[in-house]
């Protein structure tokens, strides 16, 4: 659902396939320097506005750890640039030495080796600006940030973004992942509403990247962004939050779910419905959330209606719905998300969701798995509609496809292989049945890149827009400098 972000290491697409392996490797790596030379080089060759630390001290293991404990690598040293010159400085060193490296905004990552790496962490912390520009209705922000800050300095302003749904997220991978949000059907998705760039070429160039003045760099972004400008939306308060039921309602709660995904057609109601296994026990965690203080009468009765065991659900800013949303139950356990695409969600396919959440729940009670959701994210088709800008990210804007996001939480690394693949082989089997009850035409649906596994072929994620990201990539960082780091590859 709503925990995820696609890791900010690689801006988009980048090198060759990824490997099946739970951790990201070194081997091929064939730097003429070791790591740690690398660091001492970053470290006498950038200015006092950056740092380097070494492993061992609290800046280090702060900025190396991510949300998922998974996606956490121990690099030779962390580098936490404070201007884009020293990132510019940093991405040549790293270039010319080989030294694999990684990028991390938020730390929302659960790819491994995404937005880790053994080499040199650049963790984005500093650069944390926020200026609001309200004669132009937008929002410059930088690619350290997480949306709880850029909601907090806009929110007096009576104005939001289109950004992270839950608390804690980072700004950078959200966005050029694609961005679902709250404010979706409205406005489309995050990456629908960049007006601009600061980018930091393979090369170490810095430039500002639009539609306009580069629209090759705007579609495919090679490189490490540090900052983006968005457009602003008018905020009112907003009306919404959780409810969580027990297992018997839950055809209750199916019902309500497929006649609302198959019956609302107002842009400022979201329903996320999650199939949850936790601690033995299967139950559902519903979202309701509408963009106005008081939502219409009658939209979400039939979920109000349903018996609960929790409820917390009221007129709110959309910061204090946004930190409502319980993010940090798993925290620093380890974690794997996938998808499918899906156009409908009728009840043959939620009951599928159901026996997939229990089949695994009960199937991994061998394995330290603390936690199962399969989350339904109830979009409207037009969600894609509200954007021309072609971008790498959907390949095709004809139809929309709801992300389900199928979320697995354990404990131990030993258990990485079986959980992956438990992961994989439960979205396989939920496509079949999508495909079964009707919806051929998911067949060759793009899978939402901020919820893929990391193993997933790009050609999946990207479709007919694969030759021009291709293309793009060999102009641009011919030296393969941005394959130094994690993600999807080309």
């Amino acid at each position: 659902m709503i925990r995820a972000v696609l890791p900010f290491v690689t801006m988009a697409v980048l090198g060759s396939a990824i490997g099946s392996s739970s951790t990201w490797s070194t081997e091929g790596f064939h730097s003429r320097y070791s790591f740690k030379e690398t660091c001492q080089e970053i470290a006498v060759s950038t200015s006092s506005a950056s740092d380097v630390y070494d492993t061992g001290s609290l800046k280090y293991e702060e900025d190396i750890s991510h949300w998922a404990s998974s996606s956490t690598q121990v690099a030779a040293c962390s580098f936490e640039p404070g201007t884009v010159e020293d990132i510019s400085i940093a991405l040549q060193i790293i270039g010319r030495t080989q030294t694999p490296f990684a990028i991390k905004g938020g730390g929302h990552a659960t790819n491994p080796g995404f937005s880790s790496t053994e080499g040199v962490h650049i963790a984005m912390s500093r650069f944390s600006e926020i200026v609001y520009d309200s004669v132009a209705q937008t929002v410059t922000i930088g690619a350290g940030l997480i949306w709880d800050d850029v909601y907090a300095v806009l929110e007096p302003h009576g104005m939001n973004v289109v950004g992270g749904r839950i608390s804690g997220v980072g700004v950078a991978g959200l966005t050029l992942g694609g961005g679902y949000s709250w404010l979706t059907n409205q406005y489309g998705l995050t990456i629908d509403t960049v007006q601009a760039f600061e980018l930091v070429m393979p090369n170490g160039t810095v430039i500002n990247v639009s539609q306009t003045s580069s629209p090759d760099l705007f579609f495919a972004l090679k490189g490490i962004v540090t900052k983006f400008t968005l457009k602003t939306f008018p905020q009112t308060q907003v009306w919404g939050g959780l409810i969580t039921y027990t297992a018997d309602v839950l055809d209750q709660v199916n019902l309500a779910t497929t006649n609302f995904a198959v019956s609302s057609q107002d842009p400022k109601a979201v329903v996320v419905t999650g199939y949850v296994y936790l601690l033995g026990q299967l139950g559902v965690t519903e979202v309701l959330f509408y963009d106005a203080p008081i939502p219409p009468v009658g939209i979400f009765d039939e979920f109000l209606a349903i018996p609960s065991l929790t409820q917390d659900v009221h007129t709110r800013s959309y910061l204090s719905f946004v930190r409502s949303l319980p993010l940090n139950l798993t925290s620093e356990t380890r974690g794997v998300f996938h998808t499918i695409s899906a156009t409908q969600y009728p009840l043959s396919l939620l009951q599928a969701i159901i026996n997939e959440t229990r089949y695994w729940g009960d199937h991994l009670l061998l394995e330290p798995t603390i936690f199962i959701t399969y989350e339904v994210e109830i979009f409207l088709p037009t969600l894609l509609g509200h954007n021309t800008t072609p971008s790498a990210y959907p390949p095709s804007r004809s139809q929309g496809f709801m992300p389900l996001n199928i979320y697995y939480s354990w404990l131990l690394p030993d258990s990485d292989h079986a959980i992956q693949d438990a992961v994989r082989t439960s979205a396989r089997t939920l496509r079949g049945a999508a495909i079964d009850a009707g919806q051929t035409d998911i067949a060759n649906a793009a899978l939402y890149p901020n919820y893929a596994i990391f193993d997933t072929p790009p050609v999946d994620l990207y479709g007919a827009n694969l030759p021009r990201l291709q293309a793009i990539k060999a102009a641009v960082d011919p030296d393969n400098v941005m394959g130094l780091a994690g993600g999807f590859k080309l």
